[in-house]
Formats: C-alpha cells, sequence, structure tokens
C-alpha cells in the first residue's frame, strides 16, 4: 500500500559531505512515524528535503501520489505539508492569536475583489479556527501576549498551532521537545496524540529522546550518519544492534 508520503533512495550532499545516503521511507495515512538518531544523523536534513528547503543530490519524493522534487517551500505548504523547528520561527513581537493568523494566510482568497467585498467575514471564519486551535492547545492566557515574552514551553505550543493552522494531511516535528521539562514533554505527548483524532493529521517526526519517540510512535526509522539502519516497531528499532551501537556505542 501506498503511503501518503513517500521518500525513495534519498540522497543529500553539500560538497563532498553526504548528509543524507539512500534513505527510503514511507509513511502510512493516520499514523505517526518516528524518526530517531543522535545528533547529526541527518533528520533535520531529511525534513528540510521534504518541505523543498534542500533540493537533494538524487532519489525522490512523493507527497499523496506528486512528486514534490522542484517545489517551493510555499507550493509545499499549499498541497498540504506543515512543519515546525527544531530553532523556533515565531515572531516574537505579534501576539500568539496573530502568530497563528500567519498560518491561515494559505487559505485567504486570492480574489482581491472578492476578498475586499467579504473581508469581515474572511477574518471571522479563520480567526474562529485560530481560536478552536488555542483552546486546544491551552493558550487561553495568552492569546494576546507577545510570543516573544511568553516561556519557552508556551512558545513551543505556539508554534505548534501556527502549523496546525494551515490545515495541513501531514504535520513535520523537528524535535518537538527539546528544551523541555519532563511535565512539558508528557503535555506535548498528549497534544500530539489527539491531533491525529481531532484533526485527522498524519504525523511525521524527528526526536533525539528514545523514550518519548517510543511512546507516541506506531513505527520508527532509525538512522546513522545519513544512512537508514533500522525500521520497525518502536521495541523493534530500539533492540537493533544498529540503533544500540549509533546511541551507546560497541
Amino acid at each position: 500500500m501506498a503511503g501518503l508520503l513517500e521518500v525513495g533512495d534519498l540522497s543529500l550532499a553539500f560538497g563532498g559531505i553526504k548528509a543524507i545516503e539512500g534513505v527510503s521511507l514511507s509513511v502510512l495515512e493516520s499514523e505517526t512515524l518516528a524518526v530517531i538518531g543522535p545528533n547529526g544523523s541527518g533528520k533535520t536534513s531529511l525534513f528540510n528535503c521534504i518541505t523543498g528547503i534542500y533540493r537533494p543530490t538524487s532519489g525522490a519524493i512523493a507527497f499523496h501520489g506528486a512528486s514534490l522534487l522542484g517545489h517551493t517551500p510555499d507550493e509545499i505548504a499549499r498541497a498540504g505539508v506543515a512543519r515546525t523547528f527544531q530553532n523556533l520561527r515565531l515572531f516574537h513581537n505579534m501576539t500568539v492569536l496573530d502568530n497563528l493568523m500567519v498560518g491561515r494566510h494559505l487559505h485567504f482568497a486570492k480574489n482581491l475583489a472578492a476578498a475586499a467585498l467579504r473581508l469581515r467575514a474572511e477574518e471571522i471564519r479563520h480567526r474562529s479556527r485560530c481560536e478552536e486551535i488555542i483552546e486546544f492547545l491551552n493558550l487561553e492566557p495568552v492569546r494576546k501576549s507577545r510570543a516573544g515574552d511568553c516561556p519557552y514551553g508556551v512558545q513551543k505550543r505556539v508554534e505548534l498551532g501556527r502549523a496546525l493552522a494551515t490545515e495541513p494531511r501531514l504535520l513535520l516535528l523537528d524535535e518537538p521537545v527539546s528544551g523541555l521539562t519532563q511535565e512539558e514533554k508528557e503535555e506535548f505527548g498528549y497534544w500530539v496524540h489527539e491531533i491525529r483524532g481531532r484533526f485527522r493529521i498524519t504525523v511525521l517526526f524527528v526526536e533525539h529522546d528514545l523514550r518519548f519517540a517510543s511512546r507516541l510512535a506506531d513505527r520508527m526509522v532509525a538512522l546513522d550518519h545519513g544512512v537508514k539502519i533500522a525500521e520497525g516497531t518502536p521495541a523493534e528499532v530500539q533492540r537493533h544492534p544498529e540503533v544500540v551501537k549509533a546511541y551507546v556505542g560497541n
């Protein structure tokens, strides 16, 4: 069965440095797939290829049967792929609500005349969607606060909310719980789990924290130095000799 996202024999090189080498994976509709690996294993580079930030040296990337290669990040976002970043990329001087409204720009009317005639209705519709996400992520107390004034854990939720506001079919989360406390990790894991059921979104995430990833993922793919070394259930991947070697050495 073909997946919602298909990555085939993907390679990425920067000069003589191979960031990704021959990686293939499939993300099935409605599943949560984790890509794990130590720092420098190529996880974020893989995301950057999928979202059009990097152009791979070779290989194929298809979303819902259509190639993503050669498309710009905004075109890929319009196709239904959203992502968060390990290093937050919020608009710090804008409110939490306005940051989420930025995520709605893909859905605003493109006809200027029509938009002018129903400007208020458009704004109400998009704001209503953002308010639903704010309630879901427990962001009501800070909805009018500057994003840059919010604690780091809250900012992580704001970026997740902005991604959800684009109404993606596939959500990519890059190290979603890095820098969070244990309590915040538990909360974030709950929201990611609920995203599948409430918003019917397929989730692909990269994570260094094996414990967190194993609790959340249906399946895992492990990378090391840009090469796929294991794939299977969380239990299978964690027991794989190459994964043990990559994380703890010989």
